[in-house]
């Protein structure tokens, strides 16, 4: 084991370990919003609730409310296995986006300094790291046998 990490660059372990607490984030994030909360009581709670006076239609309200949580567990799952990483840190960027727009229409001073800060520098760690820098994932492995 010992001899295998000395094998690693110091980037390789960075993105590694960035890509793996990024996804745990999501891929906990999504559990309990998908089987604790579940996708209807989150989007009661979340959307339609949460959004009763504002410009956006009831129907695209469920429809973000219901497809977030398993969502994000998809999202967290192939971060943590690194498959389609690129792919994926970039749709979970677009997710802040979305939820970011949300959260400063109901609040126009939201504080992002929570989580939407923290895995925005993860994601955006990642998309600047060369995608051969990450050899522990999934993607390292299907590259391999190319």
């Amino acid at each position: 084991m010992i001899n295998f990490l000395k094998g690693l660059s110091g980037s390789t372990i960075a993105v590694f370990l960035a890509r793996t607490m990024l996804g745990l984030v999501f891929l906990m994030a999504g559990w309990w919003k998908a089987f604790t909360l579940t996708p209807a009581v989150h989007a009661q709670n979340f959307f339609i609730d949460g959004f009763k006076d504002h410009w956006i239609p009831e129907w695209l309200l469920w429809a973000l409310g219901m497809a977030i949580p398993p969502f994000e567990l998809a999202l967290g799952l192939m971060l943590v296995t690194g498959l389609w990483t690129r792919l994926t840190a970039s749709l979970a960027g677009l997710l802040l986006l979305l939820t970011t727009y949300g959260h400063a229409l109901q609040q126009p001073l939201f504080d992002i300094d929570g989580h939407t800060y923290t895995r925005l520098a993860l994601i955006l760690f990642i998309l600047m790291i060369p995608a051969e820098t990450d050899r522990l994932s999934v993607d390292a492995l299907r590259r391999t046998k190319d």
